[in-house]
């Protein structure tokens, strides 16, 4: 029997460019759910959302002449299929994670903070049912992200990554893909979170409180065998730990980002972004720097979202849930999530139970 949808449901939707993202976020009970499916496409009941730093970004920095608002935040979701097109390859009544592309997101002004969502299923995987949907809605934009980027530099047994930023999301998967591909594994982060990425499979840590600037300490204190592969999972703005590296990172290495992103945004950054740029984009003979640079986006490669899946369902991998809040609490998860000190994914409750399958890290 078809699941009834209804016209309109709860979403919160950014109003306007504004911080903190409470200041932009507004709790809407009448948005409309997109009921009409495409070929291939898939309408999901959500059960939960993951937060991601990029949203509350484009909360504060985002101008509404370059997608006009109210748009409705984040990309990271669990949830039912509770109607299905019929080329499309799930079926009503699977259970599901995955993720709405930016560009769909924006064209059809949803996003993961709502109620449904209607999407292209190609977006989405079956949840294993070992993993449940608490944990499944933070998984694909920072796995994939570890995945590609992992895929980018070529990373393979026997060689060395140092992750900076080893207890953030993109971090937890990077350091459990890597161990899998049988490398060594570096990560920076706090004391406090030592044994965190050690259970996760980190076989030297690095505390960044007591070693001041990373670029000025692997420089003193080199690697017996210098990095293959760094991959700042922070997004420093200070490219220095990148021009820097000729002491602790291999001619032949690759410096991955995330994304060079201000806290603040000021004309007076606009210097270190060109320099960013080139060094992104320019040949080491006018940069300076040997080793290439790249900034990975996460990206919808369907073949990748099956590995990861096989890699959770056969226990290989694990989600990592940093809190988990209520619907109607959502201005309060971001008020975390900005702090930057979340261990794992912060996920916010859609449509389950309250304190539905809270995962502890």
């Amino acid at each position: 029997m078809a699941t009834s949808i209804p016209e309109t449901q709860n979403a919160w939707v950014s109003t306007k460019k504004a911080y903190p993202p409470s200041q932009s976020l507004q709790l809407r009970t009448d948005w409309p759910v997109k009921k009409i499916l495409k070929t291939g496409e898939v309408t999901v009941k959500v059960h939960a959302a993951g937060l991601n730093p990029l949203a509350w970004k484009l909360m504060r920095y985002l101008p509404s002449w370059i997608v006009k608002r109210p748009w409705v935040p984040e990309s990271d979701f669990s949830g039912v299929v509770v109607a299905a097109e019929k080329s499309a390859v799930l079926r009503e009544g699977d259970e599901v994670y995955g993720w709405i592309v930016p560009g769909v997101a924006f064209s059809s002004k949803q996003g993961a903070l709502s109620e449904y969502i209607t999407l292209p299923a190609t977006y989405l995987v079956k949840r294993p049912a070992n993993i449940s949907a608490i944990e499944a809605a933070g998984i694909t934009v920072t796995a994939m992200f570890a995945q590609l980027a992992l895929n980018e530099a070529n990373l393979s047994a026997n060689q060395t990554i140092f992750i900076n930023g080893g207890s953030t999301a993109v971090g937890a998967w990077t350091i459990q893909l890597a161990k899998l591909r049988g490398a060594k594994v570096v990560v920076s982060c706090s004391k406090k979170n030592e044994e965190y990425v050690k259970g996760l499979g980190a076989d030297e840590v690095i505390d960044y409180t007591s070693v001041g600037p990373f670029h000025t300490y692997l420089a003193q204190n080199p690697p017996p065998t210098k990095f293959h592969v760094i991959l700042d999972a922070i997004g420093l703005f200070d490219s220095s730990l990148y021009t820097k590296s000729s002491t602790y990172l291999h001619r032949h290495g690759v410096y991955l980002t995330v994304g060079p992103m201000p806290h603040e945004f000021s004309w007076g950054v606009v210097p270190q972004l060109l320099k960013w740029t080139a060094l992104l984009s320019l040949p080491w003979w006018l940069t300076g720097v040997r080793s290439k640079a790249k900034n990975v986006m996460a990206a919808n490669k369907v073949e990748d979202m099956e590995i990861l899946r096989g890699y959770l369902e056969e226990g290989m991998i694990k989600p990592t849930v940093d809190s988990v809040y209520e619907f109607a609490d959502a201005a309060e998860a971001y008020d975390k999530l900005v702090t930057g000190r979340a261990r794992g994914k912060i996920i916010v409750n859609v449509s389950l139970p309250p304190d539905a399958g809270k995962a502890s890290v």
